[in-house]
């Protein structure tokens, strides 16, 4: 399926808008409360009643799903954009480095500036190796995927099986004092105690200046290590994007037996093993090495099983685009803008230079948000495209990726 203009493909702007929005239904929570909530319900925020129902719900439906919708098609569209660079006489590679770097500068200074849970600078180093592979066949592109995803659970497969035997040793009848302060350290991030939370409070709930410090001090390393443990999957997401693009499956190429068949086998069981998964934390008292290994062990598969039943469903669901697909096609047009803004609404809502909610309200009310922001892009974005060619950031990135201002207005 193709758009009315000659280089877009509308199926590929569907997928990227839902994704960018499920994407903020997650990140929300990072923005409201303390790090150790994001990964673990019962670290703060609530963990009974609707704010359980809440946590649920978006594990089993979204979380790590949109995500990893929105890396695969990160990797679609590296080999989209080398196309269109070949065919106006740029070098692919050229063209591909600069738009990296610029991608990883204002990744950084999304990390610093506004929030910790930047992914723009991981794309771009992760992105740099990926498009190594972007001459080889669909079926070494998949063989490829599978084997950075057997790595990524090989990784954090050894980092689980540390966390349990520190919390054997630390809570053995004979536990030396070392023993102990390890598994302690390792357990105040997800479980912080009172002084931790008044901590993360005066830094995320104060002045922009003690925010500023924190993330240029103790943890201006984070974008850098963050790529070593998480480049993995991030690599495996983004050949399957690849792979995705050249077989025609993320197209919209394929027939619609093979989207249904799809949809009808990867959605119920991902949202079983999801399902799972929530029963286990639950039944276990929300037990941090099981937290931990279903967030990043046991849930691994199934995040791309479910991310492209989620592809088929759209796809099939979008094969002629009524009004609310070309709102959601806008949207994923314009997913860069629309990334870094919801970062800056839910900054201002949540963070002590803006409205200070940070750390004020459960799991919940922090989702309340969520319909809000969703509503913003679905009206804003469509009327910006029918006056501009791209979106703020969008026109920003292309022009000092090409080093002069591309044309905006149409």
């Amino acid at each position: 399926m193709t758009g009315t203009a000659p280089d877009r493909i509308v199926t590929l702007d569907i997928i990227r808008g839902i994704a960018v929005m499920g994407i903020f239904s997650v990140n929300v929570i990072a923005f409201a409360m303390i790090d150790g909530a994001y990964f673990n319900p019962a670290a703060y925020g609530g963990h009974t009643g609707i704010d359980l129902f809440v946590w649920a719900a978006n594990m089993v439906v979204i979380d790590g799903k949109l995500r990893t919708l929105f890396s695969m098609l990160f990797g679609a569209s590296m080999l989209l954009i080398a196309e269109r660079a070949e065919a106006a006489g740029y070098s692919q590679w050229s063209m591909h480095l600069r738009r990296m770097t610029v991608l990883f500068l204002i990744g950084l200074a999304h990390f610093y500036f506004l929030w910790w849970g930047d992914i723009l600078n991981h794309y771009a180093v992760i992105g740099l190796i990926a498009f190594l592979f972007r001459d080889k066949s669909p079926r070494a592109l998949i063989v490829w995927a599978f084997l950075f995803l057997a790595i990524d659970l090989l990784l954090f497969g050894g980092i689980v099986a540390t966390m349990y035997q520190f919390d054997i040793a630390g809570h053995a009848a004979n536990a030396s004092g070392e023993a102990i302060a390890q598994w302690n350290e390792i357990a105040a991030e997800f479980y912080p105690s009172a002084a931790k939370l008044a901590e993360q409070q005066l830094i995320y709930g104060g002045s922009y200046q003690t925010r500023l410090t924190e993330m240029l001090t103790n943890r201006a390393a984070e974008p850098f290590t963050f790529i070593f443990l998480f480049g993995p999957e991030t690599m495996s997401l983004m050949l399957f994007g690849m792979w995705g693009y050249k077989s025609g499956f993320l197209t919209g190429a394929w027939d619609d037996a093979s989207y249904r068949r799809i949809a009808l086998i990867a959605i119920p069981i991902g949202a079983l093993a999801f399902g799972a998964i929530v029963v286990v934390d639950i039944a276990s008292g929300f037990y941090l090495p099981y937290v931990f290994a279903g967030l990043s062990v046991a849930s691994a598969p199934f995040r791309p099983l479910m991310a492209f039943g989620y592809a088929a469903l759209i796809i099939l669901a979008c094969r002629n685009p009524g009004w609310l697909a070309q709102r959601f096609a806008a949207v994923g047009r314009m997913a860069f803008t629309n990334y870094l803004g919801t970062s800056l609404i839910a900054a201002f809502v949540f963070y002590g230079w803006g409205l200070g909610l940070y750390g004020q309200v459960s799991r919940a009310e922090a989702w309340l948000l969520v319909p809000i922001v969703w509503g913003i892009m679905l009206l804003w974005s469509k009327p910006w495209l029918e006056r501009f060619r791209y979106g703020p950031l969008e026109w920003l990135w292309r022009s000092l990726a090409r080093w002069q201002f591309q044309p905006m207005r149409k």
